[in-house]
Formats: C-alpha cells, sequence, structure tokens
C-alpha cells in the first residue's frame, strides 16, 4: 500500500469528523443536525477502520496516535453521549411524563382502590360479627400471638432487616405483577386479588383492634402503607387497562386498543417498581423498628403520602407565549 496516497485519500474524513467532534465537544451533541448527527457516525466507523489499517501497515506513531485520540473522541460523543441520552429521556419520562399517565388513568386508579376498601369494609365488618371469619384468613398461629401474647407478628422482622427487607419487596412485586396479569382474564383476577387484599387488611384490623393493639399496629402500616398500597392500586389500574382494551375497545380495533391501554399499563408499570423497592426497605428497616416512636412512623407515613400526591400533581412547565 501506497501509504502517502493512503494519506491523502483519506486526511479529508479526518478532518471532516474533526471538526464535528469540536462542535460537539464545544456545543453539545443537540447543536449538531440530524444529518450531522448520521455523518459524524460514517466518519467515526470509517475511522476507526482507517485506525486499524494504520496499525497493520505500520503507517506511523505520530499518525496512529492521532487516529487514535479522534477515535476516542468520536466514541465518547456517539455512544456516551447517546447513553447520556437514554438518561436524560429517562428522568424526563419519570419527571413528568408518568405524573401525566398516572393522572391519564386515575379513573381504573380509583376503581382498584375501591374494590380494596370494598373488600376492606366486608372484612372488618364480618371480623367483628364471626369470629371463625377472622380464624380463616389471619389463621390460628397469628390469632394466638394477638391475643394470647399480646403481640404484633411484625416483630419477627427486627434483628434480620436485610432479608425481611428483601422478601418483602420480591413478594409485593410477584403480587403487583399478577395483578396487571389478571388484566389479560378480563380484569376478573385484577379485581379478585383487589377485593382479597383490602379482606386481609380488613379482618386483621378487627383482630389488632379486639385486642388493643390497633395503634402500633397502623404505626407499623403507615410508613411503608402510604406507597406500598398506592403502588398496588396502580398496579390494579395497569390490569383494568388491559381488561378494558379487550373488553371494550370502543374506537380501536382490539390489537390497537392493546397498544394503547397497554402502553398507558407498562408505564403504571414503571411506577410501581420503585415504589415497591422504597416500600419494601422502609417496611424492613423502619416501620417495625420499636425504638422509632409511633408518632414519628404516622409522620413518616404521612410525609410520604404528600410527596406522592405531589409528584403525582406535578406538570410540565409551559412554555410563555410572546
Amino acid at each position: 500500500m501506497n501509504i502517502q496516497r493512503w494519506i491523502a485519500r483519506r486526511e479529508q474524513n479526518w478532518k471532516d469528523l474533526e471538526k464535528l467532534l469540536s462542535q460537539a465537544e464545544k456545543k453539545g451533541l443537540p447543536s449538531l443536525s440530524a444529518t450531522e448527527v448520521r455523518e459524524m457516525s460514517s466518519l467515526y466507523r470509517s475511522v476507526s477502520a482507517d485506525l486499524a489499517r494504520g496499525r497493520t501497515f505500520a503507517v506511523g506513531n505520530t499518525l496512529l496516535a492521532d487516529l487514535q485520540t479522534l477515535t476516542a473522541r468520536g466514541y465518547a460523543q456517539i455512544y456516551q453521549g447517546s447513553r447520556g441520552q437514554e438518561w436524560r429521556q429517562a428522568i424526563a419520562f419519570y419527571r413528568w411524563k408518568l405524573p401525566e399517565t398516572i393522572r391519564q388513568t386515575w379513573i381504573y386508579t380509583a376503581i382498584a382502590t375501591g374494590l380494596f376498601v370494598l373488600g376492606g369494609l366486608f372484612g372488618w365488618w364480618y371480623g367483628w360479627h364471626d369470629p371463625n371469619f377472622i380464624q380463616t384468613v389471619a389463621g390460628s398461629e397469628l390469632i394466638s400471638k394477638v391475643r394470647d401474647r399480646h403481640e404484633l407478628w411484625m416483630g419477627s422482622i427486627v434483628g434480620i432487616e436485610p432479608l425481611a427487607s428483601s422478601g418483602i419487596i420480591i413478594n409485593n412485586l410477584s403480587v403487583s405483577f399478577a395483578a396487571v396479569a389478571g388484566g389479560m382474564t378480563a380484569g376478573l383476577v385484577t379485581g379478585f386479588m383487589m377485593l382479597s387484599n383490602g379482606v386481609n387488611v380488613g379482618t386483621l384490623a378487627v383482630l389488632v383492634s379486639q385486642n388493643n393493639l390497633a395503634t402500633p399496629f397502623w404505626a407499623f402500616i403507615f410508613p411503608h402503607g402510604a406507597l406500598e398500597l398506592p403502588a398496588i392500586f396502580f398496579a390494579g389500574a395497569a390490569g383494568l387497562l388491559l381488561a378494558r382494551a379487550l373488553l371494550f375497545p370502543g374506537r380501536y380495533s382490539r390489537k390497537e386498543a392493546l397498544r394503547l391501554y397497554g402502553g398507558q399499563a407498562a408505564q403504571l408499570v414503571l411506577a410501581v417498581i420503585p415504589m415497591l423497592i422504597v416500600a419494601g426497605t422502609i417496611e424492613g428497616f423502619f416501620s417495625p423498628n420499636p425504638n422509632i416512636p409511633d408518632s414519628l412512623k404516622f409522620f413518616a407515613g404521612l410525609v410520604n403520602f404528600i410527596l406522592l400526591i405531589a409528584y403525582c400533581r406535578s406538570r410540565k412547565p409551559q412554555l410563555a407565549r410572546t
């Protein structure tokens, strides 16, 4: 290979890439047009091939160093820059798009919440009127701990917080994903899960109330429940959205409805996952801690719920019109 002729033929590409990289480095990748970004990507691949060829034919250490620097700069802008763009998109999604989706689908969250509350009221009423019902829901071991030893079951978490927290997170995620997938049964499984979870909470509330343990029980529930329960309701809403697509596609075909409502359901799942991770961490390390006053636990739960409401209400600022 005639090295000088090869350099003369390829040198313009190196200069063009250098120019585009300099602009991207000084003003940021968004300063380039879409055409310029595509050109920079093409030139980067071309210069990478030149570097490999230059090493093969020993074109000289100085030129090899220049080509290596050029390709490293190109890699940083094209690949690391694109990852940075992905991170910015993810941040924008969680900051603005997700709250908007939560507001758009509030009716489904309200239905899921209503089913849970209905189950809770049923468990509360039936628990007060039929002791055998509490036995069926809570089980004899739990009843014995509360009635006979006057203890709550969450004390078993103390001392094994990391293990308990991870188990709680995994269990809650499994329940949530099942609620979402239940939408494919026309929402029957989703609705049943919302009702049954409400029945469990309502029945346990009766059990602790009958044994004067309501305050520590709710002090345990409140800090993590302020996030955990809304996350379960969002999962229920996602399942109901899938059921809506199957049962009532409206003016859309079922395929189009599944794409539309399924997309909203997927976005709600992206809210459920971090909420349950945070809630599980709180439930493992904070909620059962006997050294934390109940008043502080109630306050923490209230703060968590207020922050969640504020997040759901957040809106992207509108540009001022001139």
